[in-house]
């Protein structure tokens, strides 16, 4: 029987933007919506999960034997890597929440995984074309040794049941992986010795590698571990401040193996260090410092963080490019 949705195509909202997130986990209406393919109209009733491939045990789970598994819960920020048609522009489509579900390592456990599985390829219940391109089904894969301790297959986000539009009544979870990866309305997982050969992990969602000088190699990488950034929340945009009064600049720093250092220019050309909290979790980093402008007129603040592994957000040209913010001191 064909699926039915309650949206056809491609279903976005933008979400909260930079300065307006201030909370440390994000309202749901402040979340992140994109559904390259629509939005499938699911009964938990009738939804099942089918574990096969390169397994000794192949499986069925409906939603009620889903939700017997241990239940966890894990914070994490939630990134979406933007456009598959424009995949360097940086959006800043950026939100930080609670997953709840059964994790994913409990689940494969039932089935045994062979040992010669090297990747999971997940698909969803969402099909249809994209820019011109059938999509039999939206597929995604990950390198098994990354279910680790907190990869989910969620029902709940922030304490409530997942919204349609977030992938009721079920979805993978990726923590620390763009958002891509974590696939809504989730149907199938399969394990297998290679990678994926649908269009979502073939002709989009791979980016070029880059040599230590900043050039392309001309080889690329899959669309995985989210790479170093950072946004303002204060002041916001076109913010008119006090000359000579001292103001707290605040923001959030994310990466996937976390953010050990934030720098901040009010110039042009000199870089502070700000003060950084520790992780949470798979959670964003707040950092912040004290600046007083010392004189009227206008200004831009940037800010810049390096992640756990030394890499550092890139003035420019790729998706996780440097955050700015124009302000007034008057």
């Amino acid at each position: 029987m064909d699926q039915i949705y309650r949206i056809r195509g491609v279903h976005a909202r933008i979400p909260a933007a930079p300065h307006e997130l201030k909370d440390r986990v994000t309202p749901v209406e402040k979340s992140i919506v994109l559904c390259h393919l629509g939005v499938p109209d699911i009964d938990a009733d009738k939804w099942f999960l089918t574990i096969d491939g390169m397994v000794e045990k192949p499986s069925v789970l409906t939603f009620e034997q889903l939700k017997q598994f241990p239940f966890s819960e894990v914070e994490s920020f939630h990134q979406c890597a933007g456009s598959p048609l424009n995949p360097d522009y940086p959006t800043q489509r950026i939100c930080n929440v609670v997953w709840g579900g059964a994790l994913l390592k409990d689940i494969l456990a039932r089935s045994k995984v062979q040992p010669a599985a090297r990747f999971l390829w997940s698909s969803g219940a969402d099909e249809g074309v994209l820019a011109e391109t059938v999509c039999p089904t939206y597929m995604k894969d990950l390198p098994i040794d990354r279910i680790g301790e907190d990869v989910l297959v969620a029902y709940e986000m922030n304490g409530k049941p997942l919204l349609p539009e977030h992938g009721y009544p079920a979805r993978l979870v990726v923590p620390g992986y763009y958002g891509t990866n974590s696939v809504k309305w989730l149907r199938r997982l399969e394990l297998c010795s290679g990678r994926a050969s649908g269009p979502f992990t073939t002709k989009w969602y791979n980016d070029a590698v880059y040599a230590e000088d900043g050039l392309p190699t001309g080889e690329t990488q899959p669309v995985w571990a989210v790479a170093p950034q950072s946004i303002i929340v204060w002041p916001g945009p076109d913010a008119k401040i006090k000359a000579g009064d001292k103001q707290e600049i605040w923001g959030w720093a994310w990466a996937d193996e976390g953010v050990d250092q934030v720098v901040l220019s009010t110039d042009g050309g000199s870089w502070f260090t700000a003060a950084l909290e520790e992780r949470t979790q798979r959670g964003w980093q707040r950092f912040s410092i004290d600046w007083v402008a010392p004189r009227p007129g206008k200004f831009s603040i940037v800010s810049r963080a390096r992640s756990g592994r030394g890499n550092v957000q890139p003035l420019e040209g790729r998706r996780n490019a440097v955050f700015s913010v124009d302000i007034e001191a008057i």
